[in-house]
């Protein structure tokens, strides 16, 4: 989706405020340049407020009050969050979980396949886009917000989930082959002795139950697509707010959505992005969670929400918003939006702020924002639609997600696999290696030159051979230890592994364990600690490049490069520390092509990040995430710092302010 303007703003909450402001704060996010806010995605309450009475007053005032400024609006479904007369209503509306049926209060509570709550929720999205389809500064429609199943598996949506699997297996022989139900006799003759599927031990049929509540996403948000496409003018787009795993704050892949199935519904894929800030601040979240909302469209991107003051912890220093709202143009976004403009004086979310405190007043955040806003009226055309061709993909698997949840790694837990992914995309980050994200749905990856696969841990066979294929054909292929380890329904290969891998990695093993101040040392004499898991691979063809520097394990290979018909794989049987990690990186991209690697090269803090815009330049940002003053050398063509409107020339030294940035166009 291409746009005209960047989107600058906020999320805004009319039916929040303490008192009536809404003019006040229209002019204050005019002054600030914002021209776009975000609403009523949370509101169900207020615009339904009893059964059948709809009372879109709020909405009607943000709006008109929004055109009034120049205000752009995105519109949100309002059915994440439902009233407290619909539960009153089907007391069977809250999903049943894991851990029993859930409370009113928080919000997604519900079950998005209950018939009562699609019925009240299609007709409160009727309602409202007959409302509003004539309105014209109204520019796009957000489906949901983070949508999930919210872990629903009540006795009705088990009905479904076994309907899916005598579907799938007309034979329910093949079913119990299929899933080794014999093991401990959870063998299913008959589908109506099928037990509660929240009490097996059977990992893969857990697993299979979860591939079936994405599927629940990816069907409700195409249900909320086809009714808005009913009333949504030409011009209009439909997105999503899509979020990620979360530690502290967004981590990787979000485990319960198949980002890349739901986003097919929409116009243009939005995320939202939270980070660690102050001493904290590095830019890796905003870097693999927006390639990651980038490569779902293989598009510009939307972020719809991210930190202003946000949490206690991340109220930025000074210079840190304006770095970070470059960083998500830099990816390839099209918007910063934050949530929210003002901080909240009630209820869970009262200590998350907004651009404003609570006191409502100009501060240094809102300050600085208005900072931006004026370089992105200057400027803002040489940096929307940003287009980046990336020699480098991450491979992203929802199914390897799921089994290292089932089968995790010694002390990662649930956030196994991305901390896995985030390993391999940190350190491509801290070396200035920029990279997309590339489905595991694919089977053509010859666009590009290295493709990095973390933790393949359950495959098809058709996958496995296309991996295969892509390095016979030339490709560079980076692999990590649990790769080509189980089949689709996660069970173990009962041939030697790597499965199907290992005539193209050059290796075999049969052993692994839990390192215990187990270290690896290269060949050229570098050496680091393992942790969480180690292989004891054997080369065949492959050249050991690292071996365990151990007096038991000494014999077997640590990591390996194998040259494999045209192309190469370099395999890592083992996690490791950083600090071997970077440089085995950098010497296997600069042997296999990858121009302009060295010690001499910027690397964090110093981020380098390239595209083009509209106007068919180059566009390369230089950013400082550091405290400190720092120099980079520009690397490109001469041309323009736009940020200062001075030229630049190839060559030139830039002098980067702690937490600074530069912005050349060439």
């Amino acid at each position: 989706m291409r746009t005209d303007h960047l989107l600058f703003g906020a999320a805004y909450y009319l039916e929040y405020l303490p008192y009536d402001r809404l003019e006040t704060d229209m002019e204050m996010m005019e002054r600030a340049g914002m021209n776009t806010i975000r609403i009523a995605e949370s509101t169900w309450s207020t615009l339904e407020p009893s059964d059948g009475v709809f009372d879109f007053t709020c909405i009607d005032r943000m709006v008109q009050a929004a055109a009034k400024h120049h205000f752009s609006v995105i519109i949100g479904t309002p059915t994440y969050a439902i009233p407290t007369w619909l539960a009153r209503k089907y007391p069977d509306i809250l999903a049943v979980t894991a851990n029993g049926q859930e409370l009113y209060g928080h919000r997604q509570n519900m079950d998005i396949t209950h018939p009562g709550y699609r019925y009240h929720a299609e007709r409160i999205i009727r309602a409202m886009m007959e409302h509003l389809k004539d309105v014209p500064n109204i520019i796009g429609f957000q489906l949901d917000n983070e949508t999930k199943s919210y872990g629903t598996a009540g006795p009705r949506v088990q009905q479904m989930f076994v309907a899916s699997l005598k579907k799938k297996y007309p034979d329910i022989l093949d079913f119990n082959r299929e899933f080794g139900l014999d093991y401990w006799s959870n063998r299913v003759n008959d589908w109506a002795d099928f037990p509660d599927v929240r009490g097996t031990i059977n990992q893969s049929l857990a697993a299979e139950f979860q591939r079936f509540q994405r599927s629940l996403v990816t069907e409700f948000l195409s249900w909320q697509s086809d009714i808005i496409k009913e009333y949504k003018r030409d011009d209009q787009f439909i997105t999503q707010n899509f979020d990620f795993d979360w530690t502290d704050h967004s981590y990787g892949y979000q485990p319960e959505v198949d980002q890349y199935d739901a986003a097919r519904c929409m116009t243009v894929a939005g995320a939202d992005i939270y980070h660690p800030s102050q001493d904290d601040l590095t830019g890796a979240e905003i870097t693999v969670c927006g390639n990651i909302a980038r490569s779902l469209k293989k598009d510009n991107y939307l972020i719809l929400e991210t930190e202003a003051q946000g949490l206690t912890p991340w109220l930025p220093y000074p210079g840190q918003l304006r770095l970070q709202a470059y960083s998500h143009l830099a990816n390839g976004s099209n918007s910063v939006m934050y949530w929210h403009w003002h901080s909240i004086h009630n209820a869970i979310e009262s200590y998350w702020k907004g651009v404003l405190s609570h006191d409502f007043s100009e501060n240094a955040t809102y300050r600085e924002a208005s900072e931006i806003g004026a370089e992105w009226k200057r400027i803002g055309t040489h940096l929307m639609n940003l287009k980046k061709e990336n020699r480098v993909a991450i491979l992203l698997d929802n199914l390897s997600l799921a089994g290292l949840r089932q089968f995790p790694l010694e002390t990662t837990g649930d956030h196994s696999y991305n901390a896995v992914m985030r390993w391999l995309a940190d350190a491509l980050y801290r070396r200035n290696i920029e990279f997309d994200m590339v489905s595991s749905g694919e089977r053509d990856f010859s666009a590009y030159d290295f493709l990095v696969v973390p933790a393949l841990y359950a495959a098809s066979d058709d996958l496995l051979g296309a991996l295969d294929r892509y390095v016979a054909e030339g490709g560079h292929l980076i692999a990590t230890f649990r790769t080509g380890f189980a089949d689709e329904q996660l069970k173990i290969h009962h041939d030697v592994q790597p499965h199907l891998l290992g005539r193209c990695l050059g290796i075999h093993y049969d052993q692994f364990t839990y390192p215990k101040n187990v270290r690896i040392a290269t060949t050229d004499g570098r050496s680091a600690l393992t942790h969480d898991w180690m292989e004891l691979v054997t080369c065949d063809t492959a050249t050991p490049l690292a071996h365990y520097d151990h007096p038991f394990w000494g014999s077997y290979a640590a990591v390996t490069e194998n040259a494999y018909q045209r192309g190469s794989a370099l395999y890592l049987g083992a996690f490791f520390d950083d600090e071997l990690l970077e440089p085995l990186l950098v010497s296997y991209f600069s042997r296999h092509g990858y121009e302009g690697l060295s010690e001499d090269t910027p690397q964090f803090p110093l981020i380098v990040k390239r595209g083009t815009n509209d106007f068919g330049k180059n566009l390369c940002y230089y950013f400082n995430y550091s405290d400190e003053p720092r120099t980079v050398t520009h690397t490109g063509n001469a041309g323009t710092d736009l940020l200062t409107d001075t030229p630049v020339a190839a060559g030139a030294v830039l002098t980067l302010a702690p937490w600074g940035l530069a912005v050349v166009e060439s």
